[in-house]
């Protein structure tokens, strides 16, 4: 059961970098369903790679009548992101981090945040990535945290609400079509082999 407090992240503010504008985030779902991908950096290879995985599902979303937004923390990085191709949905910023603390994603510090770098699953996903020509770099804030909030149609319940317990965590496309109860025509692409006890979503 999710513990998000719609009423309260509706009123926060987050800003279009194409317009300049900034906007409620409940607008994004006032008049449709909406996944909100939160990213940690848009430097960042596993988000990029993660961002291309959620991709593959844009034009089902679309079909039904599902918007695709992705939420960065800063818009350190953006424009190598938008040129890379990596996201087909709608960007935004959430400048104060304001989103993403309501939500409880996580920020790491300079004494954990490398431990959380080096773990089998970011190990994993990072040669996946690497293997399909997605690099990545440390710019932008490496401290920060993300997931996923999927929001029924005028805020109507929480779908989804995935917080990362490490960087390389993701939500597989088909719990993404499942949370939505709608079919997709797309494959998710061949997920990381984990051969440890903790590798698991």
């Amino acid at each position: 059961m999710s513990c998000v407090n719609l009423d309260k992240l509706s009123s926060n503010s987050v800003k279009s970098p194409v317009s300049g504008e900034h906007v409620e985030l409940g607008s994004l779902w006032r008049d449709q369903t909406v996944v909100m991908f939160f990213l940690r950096r848009f430097g960042c290879q596993i988000c990029r790679w993660t961002a291309v995985e959620v991709s593959k599902l844009e034009k089902d979303l679309r079909a039904n009548g599902v918007a695709l937004v992705g939420i960065g923390p800063e818009e350190t990085g953006l424009q190598e992101f938008q040129d890379g191709g990596f996201f087909k949905g709608e960007i935004y910023i959430d400048e104060k981090k304001q989103c993403y603390k309501d939500l409880g994603f996580k920020r790491y510090n300079a004494i954990n945040v490398l431990p959380a770098a080096l773990g089998k699953k970011v190990r994993d996903i990072a040669s996946k990535a690497s293997s399909e020509g997605i690099q990545g770099n440390f710019s932008g804030d490496v401290l920060q945290s993300g997931g996923m909030l999927i929001v029924a149609k005028g805020g109507e319940k929480v779908l989804l609400h995935f917080i990362q317990e490490t960087p390389g965590d993701f939500v597989p496309l088909e719990d993404i079509s499942k949370a939505l109860d709608i079919r997709v025509s797309v494959q998710a692409g061949v997920r990381p082999q984990c051969d440890d006890d903790v590798c698991t979503r």
